[in-house]
C-alpha cells in the first residue's frame, strides 16, 4: 500500500487536476444526455418483433422508423458538435476568457477542416459521419488547439479594444476579430496541406492514423482488464478512480457504442464487444468494482450490527449503482482484506462477460445509451435482450460469491468487538 501510495497518488492527482481531461469529461457530460435520448428513440424503432413494426407501419405509416431515427441524427450522428461545445467553453471558463467566442471559433474552426460534399444540383453538405463519432477525435483535437490560440491571442493583448463606453456586449465580439482571423487561417493551412495528401482531410488521417488504431486498442480484452485494475487501485488508494480513468477512455468508449448503435439500426454484425454499455452494464454491477453482492451480504448476512446497518444503507443506492456508501462505510479504502475482492471482482466479471459475447452465448451491447443509475438486470434486457438481463443476474451472484467469504472475515471481527 505504501508504495502504491507513494507512485500512483501524485499521477491520478496531476490526471485529475488536468485541465484537457477535465474539459473532455465536461463535453462528454453535456452529449450524454443527448445520447440518451438518440438511444431511446433507436430503441423504440428497431425493437425486434415483425407484429410490432406491422402495427407501427399500418398505424404510422411505412416511413415511422426513419421519422424516429431522425432524432438519432440529430443527437448520436452529431456528436462531435456537442463535444466541441462542451470542450471549449470548458478551456474557456479555466483561462477565464469569454465563452461564446471560444465556443464559436472552435465549431468554425472544425467546419474548416471538415471536407464538404458538392451534390450533383451544385448545393454543399456534409457527410454526417463526419459529425459523429467518426469526427469525435478531430473535434476533439481541434477544441484544444482553437481555445488555446484563443486563450494565447488574448492573453497576448491581441485584441481590438473599443472605448470603455461601448457596452460590453458590443465589445466583446469587437475583441474575438483578431483571434478569430488567427485561428481561421491556421485551421485553413490546415486544410490545405491535407487537402494535397492522398487523406484528403483531416478527418481521414486522423481517422486511419490515430482513432481506428486507439478504437482497436480499447475494445480489446487485454486494455479494458488494465483499466479495470487501475480504477480499482485507485479507489483503494481513495481516489475516484472511475473519473480518472474516464477521462482517458470514455471518448473511445463512446465512439464504440455509436458504431455498435449504427451497425444495429442498419440491422448488421455488431463490431465491437467492450464499449461503454459493456463497463457500465456488465462490469460496473453496482457501482465501481461490482459491489452489488456485498451490499447484499452486508443486508441480509451480516450477524455485527455495522455491517447490518451499512446494508440497510447501501442496498438501494447500490441497485442504482451508487456505490459510495460501501466504498467509505465499509471502509474498502486502505483495507487490505477487501481490496482483494474489490479488484478480483471486476476482472473476474469482465473476463467471462468477454467469453460469452465472443462466442454469441450472450448478445454484444448494442450501442444503447441508457443512464448509468438503470439497475441491473434492466440495463442488461435493454442493451442484450433476455439474455443480457440473465447474464446480470448470474453477475450479482457471482459478485456476492467473491466478495463474501471476505466480507466475512470482517464482520466475525466486528462482532467480537461489538
Amino acid at each position: 500500500m505504501d508504495k502504491l501510495e507513494k507512485y500512483m497518488l501524485p499521477l491520478a492527482e496531476r490526471l485529475d487536476r488536468n485541465r484537457y481531461l477535465n474539459a473532455i469529461k465536461t463535453g462528454f457530460f453535456l452529449v450524454t444526455p443527448l445520447l440518451i435520448i438518440g438511444s431511446m428513440f433507436l430503441l423504440i424503432s428497431q425493437i425486434p418483433s415483425i407484429g410490432y413494426q406491422n402495427f407501427m407501419a399500418d398505424v404510422f405509416g411505412k416511413t415511422w422508423a426513419d421519422n424516429l431515427l431522425q432524432i438519432n441524427n440529430a443527437t448520436m450522428n452529431c456528436m462531435t458538435f456537442f463535444v466541441i461545445i462542451g470542450m471549449s467553453y470548458e478551456l474557456a471558463k479555466f483561462y477565464k476568457v469569454d465563452g461564446l467566442s471560444c465556443v464559436s471559433l472552435a465549431l468554425t474552426a472544425f467546419l474548416i477542416v471538415t471536407k464538404f460534399i458538392v451534390l450533383k444540383d451544385g448545393n454543399l453538405t456534409l457527410n454526417l459521419n463526419d459529425l459523429g463519432a467518426s469526427g469525435l477525435f478531430v473535434g476533439m483535437s481541434v477544441a484544444i488547439i482553437s481555445s488555446e490560440l484563443f486563450r494565447w491571442t488574448i492573453q497576448k493583448n491581441l485584441v481590438i479594444k473599443l472605448p470603455e463606453s461601448v457596452p460590453p456586449n458590443v465589445a466583446t465580439p469587437f475583441s474575438a476579430l483578431i483571434p478569430g482571423f488567427i485561428i481561421v487561417i491556421v485551421f485553413l493551412v490546415v486544410r490545405i496541406i491535407f487537402g494535397l495528401t492522398d487523406y484528403g482531410s483531416l478527418q481521414n488521417f486522423i481517422f486511419e492514423n490515430l482513432q481506428t488504431p486507439l478504437l482497436s486498442l480499447g475494445s480489446s480484452y487485454p486494455a479494458t482488464i488494465l483499466l479495470l485494475l487501475f480504477e480499482a487501485l485507485l479507489w483503494s488508494l481513495g481516489i475516484h478512480g472511475s473519473n480518472v480513468m474516464l477521462a482517458v477512455m470514455q471518448p473511445i468508449w463512446i465512439a464504440l457504442s455509436t458504431e455498435n448503435a449504427v451497425a444495429f439500426a442498419n440491422g448488421q454484425a455488431l463490431p465491437h464487444i467492450a464499449n461503454f454499455q459493456f463497463y457500465s452494464n456488465f462490469i460496473k454491477i453496482g457501482g465501481a468494482s461490482a459491489t452489488l453482492g456485498l451490499a447484499i451480504a452486508c443486508l441480509f448476512f451480516s450477524k455485527a450490527a455495522q455491517y447490518k446497518t451499512l446494508g440497510k444503507l447501501a442496498i438501494v443506492p447500490s441497485i442504482f449503482n451508487i456505490n459510495e456508501p460501501l466504498i467509505f462505510g465499509m471502509p474498502i479504502i486502505l483495507n487490505p482484506i477487501m481490496i482483494i475482492p474489490f479488484i478480483l471482482t471486476p476482472l473476474v466479471l469482465c473476463t467471462l462477460s468477454f467469453i460469452l459475447m465472443s462466442t454469441g452465448i450472450v448478445p454484444i451491447a448494442n450501442g444503447m445509451q441508457i443512464p448509468w443509475t438503470t439497475p441491473p438486470i434492466i440495463a442488461g434486457f435493454f442493451i442484450s435482450g433476455w439474455r443480457g438481463a440473465l447474464w446480470n443476474f448470474v453477475e450479482i451472484i457471482l459478485s456476492f460469491a467473491i466478495y463474501f467469504p471476505f466480507f466475512k472475515v470482517l464482520d466475525k471481527e466486528s462482532l467480537s468487538k461489538e
